[in-house]
C-alpha cells in the first residue's frame, strides 16, 4: 500500500483509511464445513476478503450458527415460502445485492439454481463439487466412483454455469482410493481437500487471478484446461499431514 491511501503523517488524530476490502457472500444449506475453512482463512487474514454474509435457504442450518460465532451477519431466506424456484431466486438476488458481494461462494447450497440468477452473477459465482469434474455430476458421487472401481477421486471447483456441475473448473484435488475403502473414509479424504483447496480458489478470485473468461477459466492471463489446476494427491496429502 502506498503512503498516498494514507493520511498526512501530521494529522496524527485521523484513522488511516483501509483499502477497499474484497466482499463474499457465502450461500449454505446445511452444515457449513466449508463456509468453517473459508471463516478460518479471514479470521488469519488470508481469505483476499471478508464474508460480509451467509444465505442459507434452511432455517436450521448449523452454518448459520459458525456464521453468528464469527461475527458475520447470518441470513435466513427459507424456499417454501416461495410458490416457485423463480421466486425464491427473485428474492435471493435482491438479498445478495444488498450487500454488494464481489464474489458468491456456494458452500453446500443444495438448490438448482435459475438460468435468471446464474446470469445474474455469471463469471463471479463459485461452487466446490466433491468429484473429479467432468466425473459424477450430481449427487452419491463417493458411492458412485466406489461402484465403478476407480483408483482416483476428489474435488473439484468451478465456476457456475446454467449447466448443473458443468461450469469451467478452476481447481482440483486428487485423492487415492484405497482397496480397502469405503464410502465413508472416501468422503472424509475428500472433505478434507475440499476444505484445503476452497479457501485457495476464493483468494485467488478475489485477487483477480482466476477469472472467468469466454466461457472458460483463466489464470493469471493463462486460459485453464478442462481439468483447471490440480493438486496431486501427494501433494495434498503432504498439506494435510495424512499418514
Amino acid at each position: 500500500m502506498s503512503d498516498s491511501d494514507y493520511g498526512s503523517d501530521t494529522l496524527n488524530d485521523m484513522t488511516p483509511q483501509p483499502a477497499d476490502v474484497r466482499r463474499v457472500v457465502v450461500l449454505i444449506s446445511g452444515n457449513g464445513s466449508n463456509l468453517q475453512a473459508l471463516i478460518d482463512e479471514q479470521t488469519h487474514d488470508r481469505l483476499g476478503g471478508e464474508i460480509v454474509a451467509v444465505v442459507s435457504n434452511e432455517p436450521d442450518a448449523y452454518g448459520l450458527h459458525r456464521a453468528r460465532e464469527a461475527g458475520i451477519e447470518a441470513v435466513v431466506l427459507p424456499h417454501r415460502e416461495y410458490d416457485s424456484r423463480d421466486a425464491y431466486d427473485g428474492a435471493l438476488i435482491k438479498v445478495i445485492e444488498r450487500h454488494e458481494p464481489d464474489l458468491i461462494v456456494l458452500a453446500g447450497f443444495m438448490r438448482i439454481l435459475t438460468p435468471r440468477f446464474v446470469q445474474r452473477f455469471l463469471g463471479r459465482m463459485l461452487n466446490i463439487h466433491p468429484s473429479l469434474l467432468p466425473a459424477y455430476q450430481g449427487l452419491d458421487t463417493h458411492a458412485r466412483a466406489l461402484a465403478d472401481g476407480v483408483a482416483e477421486h476428489g474435488c473439484s471447483v468451478h465456476f457456475v454455469t446454467e449447466e448443473l456441475d458443468g461450469g469451467p473448473v478452476v481447481l482440483q484435488a486428487v485423492v487415492e482410493v484405497a482397496e480397502d475403502e469405503t464410502e465413508e473414509s472416501l468422503k472424509a479424504k475428500v472433505h478434507a481437500r475440499e476444505h484445503l483447496i476452497y479457501p485457495i480458489a476464493v483468494r485467488w478470485c478475489l485477487e483477480g487471478r482466476l477469472r472467468f473468461a469466454n466461457g472458460g477459466a483463466t489464470f493469471d492471463g493463462m486460459t485453464l484446461p478442462p481439468h483447471g489446476l490440480r493438486m496431486s494427491h501427494a501433494d495434498a496429502a503432504e498439506e494435510l499431514d495424512e499418514e
